[in-house]
């Protein structure tokens, strides 16, 4: 079963609605007991990244989070600010991250060109390396993106896709049983399916 991480932020009905399609159970949930018995973890979310930091420690999501994650190794995928959350900090608020990976959230600065921020609609992404998350994706993936932050990683053996939109950035990463995406899967058809179906039969600690 997979449990869908409800923090009062994040499309979890869109994310429940296609695994379902794709014939996988899933569960939405704020209960740290539910949480603790999760077999994989998705962590959804939109909005400011302390916003989001604030929402999981009010709920008491935390440390049970950081015990599946840390300690047990369960599986889990973060979409959008839930990618975000994961790293260890970001230049859009002062709190920390949940620091699963060795990452930080940087907001993308237009300069002299004409780049709007945020980065908004489909685009491509680049493998960078092989992971059972990308394996096998339709030809050309294209992704859904709404972000005026995104990650980057420290370590180059983390970064899965790469997205150019100005400069390359770090679109996917995967460490261990952690795994991160920029895009919204769950608004991107096909690629999207194929991805979270990936991640429901594929990735593993």
């Amino acid at each position: 079963m997979i449990t869908i991480v409800d923090y009062n932020t994040g499309n979890l009905g869109s994310i429940h609605n296609m695994l379902k399609k794709l014939g996988f159970e899933s569960r939405i949930s704020a209960d740290p007991q539910v949480i603790a018995a999760a077999e994989k973890l998705i962590l959804p979310g939109v909005g400011a990244f302390d916003a989001g930091m604030e929402h999981l420690e009010a709920a008491g999501l935390v440390p049970v989070l950081n015990k599946r994650v840390r300690e047990n190794r369960v599986p889990v995928l973060g979409i959008c600010l839930g990618m975000q959350l994961m790293a260890k900090s970001s230049a859009e608020g002062r709190r920390p991250g949940l620091g699963w990976i060795d990452a930080e959230v940087l907001r993308f600065e237009p300069g002299g060109r004409a780049l709007k921020v945020p980065h908004m609609g489909w685009n491509r992404v680049h493998p960078v390396r092989t992971s059972p998350l990308t394996e096998g994706l339709p030809e050309e993936p294209r992704f859904y993106f709404v972000h005026s932050y995104f990650v980057r990683c420290r370590r180059q053996e983390d970064v899965v896709l790469t997205t150019l939109y100005g400069d390359s950035f770090h679109s996917a990463f995967a460490t261990g049983n952690v795994y991160g995406v920029q895009f919204h899967a769950e608004k991107s058809h096909k690629f999207g399916m194929a991805l979270l179906a990936n991640f429901a039969r594929h990735c593993n600690a």
